[in-house]
């Protein structure tokens, strides 16, 4: 009997113990602020259905498509000019850690730009490169472009991204040249991606 008295005083002080303490949500002091990506807001009237945009950005926001085609967004410094159209910092694609000379990738203009982002592109060719990794010319990108994750999007997702970057503002900034294995680079690069292993 004295044992379940004592428990009840322990459980009864516990309890007023733990209601008296201050109670921590860490979610109250969390920023929302624009990720280093700085996906932007349609630039202006589309022929795609706002709801349809508004899914395409939440969308390119999710695959993180501005974090590598917005210049300065792979070293943490994105230029809002240039946001979606083509980085000027590639992303190297052979192992630096092998190869003196990795070869690197420029990540491209996809602002509805036509003379240097997707501009003349049809919606199926920017979606059959979204899923595919197959573009325009028909060839196959690199997985540095993570197009093998996003193979399975269903076809409103793709659609709402085509959306999405159709309603962007074209921005005209043609991306330097790729760079083979071996060659050297006369942008700079960062060391991420999907290394080609020797053979």
């Amino acid at each position: 009997m004295r044992n379940t008295i004592g428990s009840f005083f322990t459980c009864i002080s516990l309890l007023f113990l733990l209601g008296s303490c201050s109670y921590y949500n860490p979610l109250v002091d969390y920023d929302n602020v624009t990720p280093s990506t700085m996906q932007e807001a349609p630039a202006g009237p589309s022929d795609y259905p706002i709801e349809q945009v508004m899914r395409g950005k939440y969308m390119a926001e999710l695959l993180a498509c501005g974090t590598c085609h917005t210049d300065g967004a792979l070293i943490g410094e994105p230029n809002a000019k240039r946001l979606n159209a083509a980085s000027a910092i590639g992303i190297a694609y052979s192992n630096p850690f092998e190869e003196k000379l990795p070869g690197v990738i420029y990540p491209a203009n996809i602002t509805p730009d036509k003379s240097t982002g997707i501009g003349s592109w049809t919606d199926d060719e920017i979606t059959r490169l979204i899923r595919s990794g197959v573009d325009k010319h028909g060839r196959r990108q690199l997985s540095v472009m993570p197009w093998p994750g996003y193979a399975k999007i269903t076809d409103e997702d793709a659609k709402a991204i085509v959306a999405y970057l159709r309603s962007l503002k074209p921005v005209q900034y043609r991306v330097p040249a790729n760079v083979d294995p071996g060659q050297k680079a006369v942008a700079p690069f960062v060391h991420f991606g999907v290394y080609k292993s020797k053979r």
